[in-house]
């Protein structure tokens, strides 16, 4: 399995960091034929850009938006400009609530086997003295001991791998992002907070992954970590552009360039997993349990393009979806 992981961090897995640091946009500075084809992706791709959107049918009304876990520059205001649509919803949904990002919390602090290895050979036998050592000097650039990084699940290193030392250093893994600020104004407004989906869905998607193919992700991370900041300052940048499709061709191109040949079919399986199984069933719950209500609903925006986003399901399931302005 050949992927990008540190694109994780964009639809949610690594959880929130803070984004305050400037870098290079590594999009701008692509060869001229290469970003043409990207383009030509995205103009194929169904809903590529915004942000914001309303989905309706009869008097079921959703209101949907984008995010950006990472807290950056204009988190706030991008909440601030979302109150009044979520105290004019009935009810909001959002990949976790509050409730269950706190059961997450704790499973996290209670369970280490959910992030570490806790039985046979950890991270400097498995990776060989070499990788181990630019493996672990990486890691503490991060600010994460040697002890640490040699127990991390080579799944969770790749991850964490994708958030920049810039970044680390501050604050990543402690900001609250978006998703949360949303989920305690729903609350204050009285707007009950709900779950897309259980809290342990993303928490056990990586489990699909065997330990070899997960030494092989955190091998293709070495390619990639020194770039890290510049990859989440590019990934921000194109976010706030509204640019969410070529963010994500943008992941699939630099992962098949370095994958190799099977590296086409293992994206796709990657796609499916993290994204295309999960819109479906988003979208199904919100058929079974949304019906006549008015909704706020905040998801990663690598979720909404695409004819398999949560966007286009909705049009297959009769919703009219229109982009809405946003521009705090």
């Amino acid at each position: 399995m050949r992927l990008v992981f540190g694109f994780l961090v964009f639809i949610g897995l690594a959880g929130p960091a803070a984004a305050l640091c400037e870098g290079t946009d590594l999009i701008a500075e692509m060869p001229a034929n290469t970003r043409a084809q990207l383009d030509a992706a995205v103009a194929d791709t169904p809903h590529p850009t915004g942000l914001l959107w309303q989905a309706i049918r009869g008097d079921t009304r959703l209101t949907i938006f984008g995010t950006y876990h990472i807290r950056h520059d204009l988190t706030e205001a991008h909440a601030a400009a979302l109150s009044p649509l979520i105290g004019d919803a009935d009810v909001a949904y959002f990949e976790m609530n509050l409730t269950d990002k706190a059961k997450a919390q704790t499973a996290f602090g209670s369970d280490p086997s959910l992030m570490f290895i806790t039985q046979g050979a950890t991270l400097p036998d498995l990776l060989g003295e070499d990788d181990w050592q630019l493996f672990k000097s990486q890691m503490e650039a991060r600010g994460f001991p040697g002890f640490m990084a040699a127990k991390m699940k080579p799944i969770w290193g790749s991850m964490m791998l994708g958030i920049g030392p810039c970044q680390a250093r501050s604050g990543a893994l402690n900001a609250e992002g978006i998703d949360m600020l949303l989920a305690k104004t729903a609350q204050a407004q009285g707007v009950p907070d709900l779950s897309l989906e259980d809290w342990r869905t993303v928490m056990t998607l990586t489990d699909a992954y065997d330990m070899d193919e997960q030494i092989e992700m955190l091998r293709l991370s070495f390619a990639f970590a020194d770039d890290a900041d510049d990859l989440q300052y590019t990934l921000l940048q194109r976010y706030l552009s509204g640019e969410v499709a070529l963010v994500w061709e943008y992941s699939r191109y630099l992962s098949l360039r370095s994958g190799g040949d099977a590296a086409e079919e293992e994206f796709a399986q990657f796609e499916d997993l993290l994204l295309t199984r999960r819109n479906r069933a988003w979208v199904d719950l919100l058929l079974d349990q949304a019906v006549g209500k008015s909704v706020f609903l905040a998801a990663g925006a690598a979720h909404m393009p695409g004819e398999t986003g949560v966007l286009r399901l909705l049009e297959n399931e009769g919703f009219t979806v229109t982009p809405l302005p946003f521009d705090p």
